[in-house]
């Protein structure tokens, strides 16, 4: 046994378990099935950890309709220093994007923080009377246009 690290697993809000290979593996065929979790491999340099993910499903960016498509590849560099890891994610998609959409995010390490699993109750998030269903009349949604600007 070399004791070499082949995997790490990752998963973001109990979301699909993601594993990114670290044992030089290549990436699948264009025509191997697409997920969730996509195909990820991942490479040291110096102290960040620099990951590739391709074989992606389509879905979409930011919720108010950017989508992402199924030849998206996303690029995320992972940063420690000290109790704080911030994690730059880079995108390219040929298909919808005409240049690369970066987020970053920064987390600090906590090993006393205790986090509950999602409470399960029935919340009133927005007051309106019975019957009230939210919407735009034909001509007069403010964010038809957001996606295109």
């Amino acid at each position: 046994m070399s004791r070499e690290i082949v995997a790490f697993h990752a998963e973001w809000l109990r979301s699909v378990d993601r594993p990114i290979y670290l044992d030089g593996r290549p990436h699948p065929s264009e025509l191997a099935p697409h997920t969730w979790a996509g195909f990820s491999t991942g490479r040291w340099e110096g102290t960040m950890l620099t990951i590739t993910t391709t074989h992606l499903k389509e879905g979409y960016l930011r919720r108010n309709g950017l989508p992402r498509s199924d030849k998206a590849t996303i690029v995320e560099h992972w940063i420690r220093a000290g109790d704080f890891l911030t994690a730059a994610v880079i995108m390219h998609d040929p298909v919808y994007l005409t240049e690369p959409f970066m987020r970053t995010s920064d987390y600090e390490f906590l090993p006393t923080q205790n986090i509950t699993p999602y409470p399960s109750g029935v919340v009133e998030e927005v007051d309106r009377p019975r019957g009230v269903v939210p919407h735009c009349l034909p001509g007069a949604n403010p964010f038809l246009l957001s996606f295109a600007q």
